[in-house]
């Protein structure tokens, strides 16, 4: 991992289960190494969570000074929208989705819940489907359900995600459909994908693929991480925010 770094000029990272557990703000431990590691190299943040949640999360938890933040890049819903900083923190781009296939999108949701039969549990945290306005997403539990809920739900017999998105493909088939994090399934336009934001960062900051580093915790088959991967990035597999702390920490040790 030291050589890694050694040749890397951006390094890239997943926020939920990579820099923090699923939608939970990131503690002031790794605020202090990402910090650190910003004096050294270039970082962009990519997940599928909304700008809104990357502030409730991630920015809200940093203090750093201007010359930090203008090396640091934001790539929210699924890198269909860019935030970088300048004076403040500026949308660069945004792949909207039309009102219209937005609302197809959410009719299709109610149209495969009832092809497979699909019951909502009991208890719902916030929204199921929400409009992201670049991405719509299904979360089983609710927007705002607890870590530990998320925990036990995923993989149990209630977790139907897969099922769900094949009911979904008949009705989408011109839409990317994937299944980041705990709960969620994403819809957004085809293509759209973290390679998708690769290529953005390729162009936009101009940094060629050799010179990135992902680090991620679905970096396997299937996984939301796995476009990066075949996207001929470098790329580091992590359980979990601790053992991200362990990389970027021996990596301060060698720049």
């Amino acid at each position: 991992m030291s050589t890694d770094i050694k040749k890397a000029k951006l390094v890239i990272f997943d926020l939920d289960g990579t820099l923090t557990e699923s939608k939970t703000d990131m503690d002031s431990e790794m605020a202090s190494l990402l910090e650190r590691l910003l004096s050294k190299r270039m970082v962009a943040v990519i997940s599928g969570g909304g700008f809104d949640r990357f502030k409730e999360q991630f920015l809200n938890r940093i203090d750093y000074p201007p010359e930090r933040l203008s090396r640091l890049f934001l790539f929210p819903t699924s890198a269909t929208r860019f935030y970088r900083y300048d004076n403040g923190w500026k949308e660069v781009y945004a792949d909207m989705l039309a009102s219209a296939e937005r609302k197809k999108i959410k009719t299709a949701f109610d149209c495969a819940f009832k092809d497979i039969h699909y019951q909502h549990p009991l208890k719902l945290y916030g929204e199921v489907v929400e409009d992201r306005g670049t991405q719509v997403t299904f979360s089983a539990l609710g927007q705002e359900a607890p870590l530990e809920a998320k925990k036990r739900w995923r993989g149990s017999q209630d977790d139907r995600r897969r099922e769900i998105v094949e009911a979904l493909k008949k009705y989408l088939p011109e839409f990317q459909i994937q299944i980041p994090g705990l709960t969620s399934i994403d819809v957004t336009k085809k293509g759209i994908n973290k390679a998708y934001g690769i290529r953005q960062m390729e162009k936009l900051l101009s940094i060629s693929v050799s010179d990135m580093i992902f680090v991620g915790d679905a970096l396997y088959g299937g996984g939301n991480d796995y476009p990066v991967k075949e996207a001929g990035v470098e790329t580091i597999a992590v359980s979990g925010p601790k053992e991200t702390k362990e990389i970027i920490a021996s990596w301060l040790k060698t720049i």
